[in-house]
């Protein structure tokens, strides 16, 4: 049975990164260094036989992606099911201030941490989340036997993509970290059938910037 390698790369620093914000659907622009990030990723990814380089439609993402198609001369392609989880009313909040927010928002927060059917209010819950994503990624491999493609998304996506190719509960994704333009690579048949071979790589970018770091 023929394997798609998916190098699945989490898009460049936000602003709102730095304060560990949800920011979801919100389409926030890179900042500064987010844009150097997305160089040192091209720079990283472009001695590899890339086939296609697939993105979130969120401009963080695309933007991140512009950089690693332009040095395969690819065009990005741009998926909506690859875009960031949905989270309702907390999108632009860091944790600490919703569970200030309110009672109900608090004991909401702690469920969703702990339950991957129950969802934001208003939005989107990461079963949910795990389903959209995993049927994009059999349909991609399904065009690309074979061969090795980049998939630019956000840290939901990517997390639930990892958990499904460990075959791992789906609420291991809490228990999993990703920077700002780190590299995850999954050798893929379908969920089923998948192996991890790298997870959270910022060697392209020294140690020094790995958020767990500091």
């Amino acid at each position: 049975m023929p394997i798609t390698r998916l190098f699945l790369v989490r898009h460049g620093e936000t602003m709102a990164n730095r304060e560990y914000r949800y920011i979801g659907t919100r389409d926030e622009p890179l900042s500064e260094l987010g844009q150097s990030q997305a160089i040192q990723l091209a720079e990283a990814l472009s001695v590899l036989p890339i086939a296609e380089v697939y993105s979130s439609p969120l401009q963080r993402a695309y933007d991140t992606a512009l950089s690693i198609a332009a040095r395969h001369r690819l065009e990005v392609q741009r998926i909506d099911e690859l875009r960031e989880c949905d989270f309702g009313t907390w999108e632009g909040l860091s944790r600490v201030e919703v569970l200030e927010s309110s009672p109900e928002d608090s004991q909401r927060l702690r469920e969703w941490e702990q339950n991957t059917s129950v969802a934001p209010p208003g939005g989107e819950s990461f079963e949910a989340l795990h389903q959209r994503v995993c049927i994009a990624v059999d349909r991609l491999a399904q065009v690309h036997p074979d061969q090795a493609i980049v998939l630019v998304s956000h840290v939901g996506p990517i997390k639930v993509l990892l958990s499904a190719a460990l075959g791992a509960s789906l609420s291991s994704a809490f228990r999993i970290f990703l920077d700002p333009a780190t590299i995850s690579v999954v050798d893929w048949r379908d969920a089923a059938h998948a192996t991890v071979r790298l997870v959270n790589s910022h060697a392209h970018l020294g140690w020094q910037q790995a958020r767990w770091m500091k």
